[in-house]
């Protein structure tokens, strides 16, 4: 089931992609799960993919404009170098012990189709695409070997970040990774009783038709299962969280020289049980 968030003849609401068209679970349910965040948190999904036997489409798909498929999770949890090979990125050969950790806001991400903005203060826009998972079932101290049961589905980011903003702080990366409208997510979520976020998954990032990023999860130094229990040690995962698996090598600020994202640029993310998240580059107004 693809699950999307979306604004149609200027109502809100969210449904199910079916071929080239939505059915509309927002309306079929009235009043009872006005998001996909509170149809996750109300344990809807069975309810919701009942729904769509024997079903047409309410709308085409063109006829829509896809928001961000969660479009105000209660916490999006970043992961920084986790692919194998990412530490050569950064000149250090050492793997740490734990991951990088940062938080985005959801004022930073925009959806499939929408611009991403190169800010005024930098010409220094770089993509990183990535995984992220979809909290389905609220959960603390979840053992690995359950921690799956805990995956509602996955979508596609891509975890754009205004690299120069990275370190004005001696420890954060905050700035840099949460420039408004820097970042995008979607195009919708795959449940996982059709995508297994236990098997290997290809992410590829794409510029301008480019192969830039490519590598595939089995290749994660903390793979889904260990970061579910490594978060929850700390903090409880509640259904819509958000966890950003981490980018493979080949973002453009690690080329000599950078390749910086400019405006007319498009960046494309795709894996191939999920889908593309498709987003051109504008200057800030």
């Amino acid at each position: 089931m693809r699950l999307a968030s979306y604004t149609v003849r200027g109502r809100p609401s969210y449904g199910a992609v079916v071929g080239d068209g939505i059915v509309d679970l927002r309306m079929r349910f009235a009043s009872r799960h006005p998001t996909l965040v509170e149809l996750l948190r109300d344990h809807a999904l069975d309810e919701a993919r009942g729904m769509l036997k024997g079903v047409r489409p309410d709308f085409p798909l063109a006829d829509v404009t896809l928001l961000p498929p969660l479009v105000a999770p209660e916490k999006i949890l970043c992961i920084g170098i986790n692919y194998a090979n990412r530490n050569q990125d950064f000149d250090d050969p050492d793997v740490p012990r734990y991951p990088s950790m940062f938080f985005r806001a959801p004022s930073s991400l925009v959806a499939h189709g929408q611009p991403l903005v190169r800010p005024k203060v930098s010409e220094q826009l770089d993509y990183e695409g990535e995984i992220a998972l979809v909290v389905g079932r609220e959960g603390r101290h979840v053992p690995r070997e359950r921690a799956l049961e805990h995956v509602a589905g996955v979508t596609l980011c891509n975890e754009g970040t205004v690299r120069d903003w990275l370190r004005h702080g001696k420890f954060n990366v905050t700035q840099g990774k949460n420039f408004d409208a820097s970042g995008s997510l979607g195009p919708w979520i795959v449940s996982a009783d059709d995508v297994d976020p236990g098997k290997p998954l290809r992410v590829a990032t794409r510029v301008n038709g480019e192969l830039r990023q490519e590598d595939t999860t089995d290749r994660l130094t903390w793979g889904f299962a260990w970061l579910i229990n490594y978060i929850s040690t700390f903090a409880t995962l509640r259904p819509g969280d958000l966890i950003w698996t981490g980018t493979p090598t080949g973002a453009g600020g690690h080329h000599n020289p950078p390749k910086w994202l400019k405006p007319g640029d498009v960046v494309e993310v795709e894996v191939l049980e999920i889908g593309v998240l498709s987003n051109a580059v504008v200057d800030e107004a």
